[in-house]
């Protein structure tokens, strides 16, 4: 398989380092987007034995003309991704007030960067000049298909966002409208719809999920890889708008 060039949003985050050392040494040329200087100064030390392989541009992508200047750095660059992940998030957007509720600032940012930002960069890649863009994958969740467990969770009016998974859902949906809209342009649009990966839970937490799920445990780092590896792949060009479920089962019960 030839070298791809792939975009990856939110390259310093747990889900985007994976992935960026992953394909790295795969032999890939990544983009990594970053919001912070700081952020992007520990990326580029880290992979700076992978020369013009990594290229790390700063960018907040909820900023209005983020879409925009992230494309003309692409064009300046010469640079033409024929391989988006569409992965970037914000923590921050996931709080919950003291009385359960969301914020609509909150609900609003985390649907502007799971939802609208997916879509916008996804169309300026489609559109940008010699476009290369084949493939197209949206990292999803579980939550976007069920809603969550009340038993998983101490609190589940304040531990549990419930704007993330309806932003998911959205991002599922998108999936599906954008896989047929460029179907046309031969570009294949996915989605990884991922379960609860180990890292930021205490060990009480990690036993309530291992009751709730057939698999009897959280993901591990190293099986988030295979599936978007997969659906990047020339070997899976037959698949479009499809939400594939790495979750462990949980949504099958």
């Amino acid at each position: 398989m030839n070298p791809r060039t792939i975009l990856i949003t939110g390259g310093s985050g747990k889900f985007g380092r994976t992935l960026v050392s992953h394909f790295l040494a795969a032999g890939d040329r990544i983009i990594a987007t970053c919001r912070t200087d700081e952020s992007l100064e520990k990326l580029l030390i880290e992979y700076s034995s992978y020369g013009d392989r990594f290229v790390g541009v700063k960018s907040d992508l909820t900023e209005n003309d983020a879409i925009a200047l992230l494309r003309e750095q692409l064009d300046a660059r010469d640079i033409r991704p024929d391989c988006l992940v569409n992965n970037a998030r914000s923590l921050s957007f996931l709080k919950i007030g003291e009385d359960g509720l969301v914020s609509r600032e909150n609900f609003t940012n985390e649907y502007l960067l799971d939802v609208v930002v997916p879509y916008e960069l996804t169309m300026a890649l489609a559109q940008q000049r010699d476009s290369q863009l084949r493939k197209v994958l949206n990292i999803g969740s579980q939550y976007g298909t069920v809603a969550a467990n009340p038993h998983l969770y101490n609190d589940p009016m304040k531990q549990s966002p419930l704007h993330y998974g309806v932003a998911k859902a959205a991002l599922a949906h998108l999936t599906k409208e954008l896989a047929v809209r460029l179907a046309g342009k031969n570009i294949q649009v996915n989605c990884v719809a991922f379960g609860g990966v180990e890292g930021r839970v205490d060990e009480a937490f990690k036993q309530r999920y291992a009751q709730l799920c057939p698999m009897g445990r959280m993901l591990r780092d190293d099986e988030v890889v295979g599936p978007v590896d997969m659906l990047l792949s020339d070997k899976c060009s037959g698949i479009t708008g499809h939400i594939l479920a790495v979750d462990g089962g949980w949504g099958i019960w």
